[in-house]
Formats: structure tokens, C-alpha cells, sequence
């Protein structure tokens, strides 16, 4: 049964096979000076002792936040994702600058977020410079994130208990499984991975619907590990595909299978990509709603930092596939990556330096509605970075 279903998914996805044709090196190059330029702009707007979080333009206010903040990751990591590709000495420099700023963050265990915290940062310096004490960091960090690591519940517990939630569980969760497989897998503990593994299982088997949606939180009880209840936090509804939740989890187990070899997370990841590439209300640039069942579409707002993320997994997730499949996910990604590089990228010095525009972080809470978020622009050169290497 598994295997049909398998195929049943390859099938579907076939069948809406993008033809777009490829990006030239020369575009994604001047996407990347660009985004040289557009972070000279925002390192100056930014003081020294915090990071960039957002800036919302209808109200013309940029904010900043300390390095406790789940984002304080994405700016360094632009950053040595943007030297990487243009050798700017002025952009080594305020990136070195960050990762001091960052480095205690290397202890955090106020919640699951440290992944995102000292991997998108660290572990992106480390992948371009090999200092050793960059890996240090992150070998730190690693040991930080088991601490909220529940046995009973064979997962990491993203947030502290609350008068909502006892042991939540959230799909970002996914995102912050790479800092321990990296670890174990370059002089760390085996059992960093054995807990990435374990969480990993745990919210296949608890997160997902049968159509390969995921819902945003599984809430746990910790002493049994049963499960409680099951809602969509940032989403339209509890039953509803909050965009950038479905991104998460397809980047995730992708991601997975990259150090595990797992067939499971390979399948999990091409179900998720039909659920998301096939979807009736994903729009023709493939960036899509804030929310697959947002009520308004097609009038509801876009989300680019959704966009970044699938287009950045799809390009990997296409290194683990052949044929006809392993087209369309570029051919998908491609286009993602064009309408990124247009529609919604900021106007030459606009934005307060932010790359890209039209993102949505918690619309229910009327927060970061149809903004420039940190890290749309961490999973957009990321994706740029590797369109250049696995694709031209």
C-alpha cells in the first residue's frame, strides 16, 4: 500500500509539470550584488548590539530585537551567504561583527529556536570559512538544544508550558533537527541525532493530515507523551494549511534525508511537495497565500517567506530525485526564484535594506502582515546559492 500511495504521489506531481526555463548565471549573480547593496543599507540602520527583525512599510517602522529572538540567526547568515557569493570585505566584516554578537546564544534553552539561532549563522560561516571555533559553537548549541528533549514524548518541546499549551510540539521544530544531525554527524554526542531521529518519527506519525497538510502544534502531555490536541497557531483555522508551516515541513524532512538516507523522510518530503505544488490555490507564481484555506484568496495576502523556503527545499529535494520529477521541482523552484527576484523584491534602497517585500508572520494577530522579514531573505540567498551550484 505504501508503494502505490508512493506512486500516486509522483504521478500527481507529473502530471502539472512546470516548463519554465532556467535562470542565467549572470541574473542570479545580480540578484546577489544586489542584495550586497541592499545589506550595506540595512548593517547601517541596524545598532550594533541588536539584529534586523522586520519592517513594515504601511507603517514605515523597522524593528530590531535582541539576540534572544528566534530570527537573531538569519541576518549573519544572509550576510556570509551574501559574502560567499560577492567577496565583499565590507560584508565579512559586519558578518564576523554579528557572530560575536551572537555567540552566547551558543547556550539558550528558552525554547526549540536555537537551530535557527547558531546553525542559520554559525553553521553558515563554518560551510564557508571552516574555523574551528565556529564549529565549537555549534557543537555548544547542540548539547544546548537536547535540554528540552522529553523521552516520554520522544520529541523536542518547542515552547515552555502555558495556560494554552502543556508540551507543545511545532513543525519550525523540523528546521532545528539540522544543528543536531550536523553535529553528531562532525564530533558531536550520537545521541544528538538519535533525538533528531526520535523527533523527527514522532511528528511524522502526529503532525501531518491524511492529504499531507500539517497542522501547526501538537500539544503533548509530558509526563505520558499522548497526545492532546492538535491546532494551527498561526494559521486561518485549526484545519486549515498555514503556508509557511507546510514550507517548514517540506524543508525539513528533505533535509533529513540528506543525513539520514531515510527512505520514510524522502516519501514524507514528495508528499508534502504534491500537496503544496498541486494545490488549487496555489497561485500561477507559485508564491503562495499566507494560507492554503484563507478565506479571501484570491485576495489574501502572499507570503515570500513561504516562497523562499519551499523554492530553497525544492532545489535540494531535486537532488534526491531523477526524471521527469526531478524537473519539475527545479522547473517549480525556478519559478519561485523569478518571482522572488521581481514582484517581490524591494526597490533599490527601499525597505531599509531587507531584500525581498510581501512576506506575513502571524496575520491572525495582526503581526507582521505584508512585510520584509529576516529570514524570507535567509532562505531566498539560500536558494540562490543553491540554484548556482546544483542547477547552472
Amino acid at each position: 500500500m505504501k508503494i502505490i500511495n508512493y506512486c500516486f504521489v509522483i504521478a500527481v506531481l507529473l502530471g502539472s509539470c512546470s516548463t519554465s526555463g532556467k535562470i542565467s548565471k549572470k541574473a542570479i549573480e545580480n540578484d546577489e550584488k544586489f542584495a550586497a547593496e541592499q545589506y550595506k543599507i540595512l548593517a547601517k540602520n541596524t545598532p550594533t548590539y541588536e539584529m534586523p527583525v522586520n519592517y513594515d512599510p504601511a507603517k514605515n517602522l523597522f524593528k530590531t530585537g535582541k539576540t534572544e529572538g528566534w530570527t537573531s540567526g538569519f541576518y549573519p547568515g544572509s550576510l556570509w551567504l551574501i559574502y560567499k557569493a560577492t567577496k565583499d570585505p565590507v560584508i565579512k566584516e559586519e558578518a564576523e561583527n554579528r557572530l560575536k554578537l551572537q555567540e552566547n546564544i551558543k547556550y539558550f534553552t528558552g525554547n526549540h529556536d536555537i537551530g535557527f539561532m547558531i546553525f542559520c549563522s554559525f553553521g553558515t560561516a563554518y560551510d564557508i570559512t571552516k574555523k574551528p571555533e565556529y564549529k565549537d559553537v555549534i557543537l555548544t548549541a547542540a548539547e544546548s538544544a537536547t535540554k528540552r528533549y522529553n523521552s516520554k514524548m520522544r520529541a523536542i518541546q518547542s515552547w515552555n508550558k502555558s495556560n494554552r499549551y502543556q508540551a507543545p510540539v511545532i513543525i519550525d521544530n523540523m528546521m532545528n533537527l539540522e544543528l543536531l544531525e550536523w553535529a553528531s554527524q562532525n564530533g558531536g554526542d550520537k545521541k544528538y541525532a538519535d533525538i533528531a531521529r526520535n523527533h523527527a518519527n514522532t511528528t511524522l506519525k502526529n503532525h501531518f493530515r491524511p492529504d499531507n497538510s500539517s497542522y501547526h502544534v501538537v500539544d503533548y502531555n509530558p509526563e505520558t507523551g499522548a497526545v492532546i490536541k492538535k491546532v494551527t497557531h498561526q494559521g486561518f483555522s485549526d484545519e486549515s494549511a498555514w503556508a509557511r508551516g507546510q514550507a517548514w515541513g517540506l524543508y525539513g524532512y528533505t533535509m533529513m534525508y540528506r543525513f539520514t538516507k531515510d527512505r520514510k523522510y524522502l516519501d514524507q518530503a514528495n508528499k508534502i511537495a504534491a500537496f503544496l505544488l498541486n494545490h488549487p490555490n496555489l497561485p500561477k507564481d507559485k508564491i503562495p497565500y499566507w494560507d492554503f484555506n484563507a478565506p479571501d484568496i484570491p485576495n489574501a495576502k502572499r507570503d515570500a517567506s513561504a516562497g523562499a523556503i519551499i523554492a530553497s527545499a525544492l532545489l535540494e529535494l531535486a537532488q534526491y530525485s531523477s526524471g521527469n520529477l526531478k524537473k519539475k521541482y527545479i522547473a517549480d523552484a525556478t519559478t519561485m526564484i523569478q518571482a522572488l527576484s521581481s514582484t517581490y523584491r524591494s526597490a533599490p534602497g527601499a525597505n531599509k535594506g531587507f531584500i525581498l517585500q510581501h512576506s506575513v508572520g502571524h496575520l491572525p494577530n495582526n503581526s507582521e502582515v505584508d512585510v520584509s522579514l529576516t529570514y524570507a531573505d535567509y532562505y531566498y540567498l539560500e536558494a540562490l546559492d543553491r540554484y548556482k551550484r546544483w542547477v547552472l
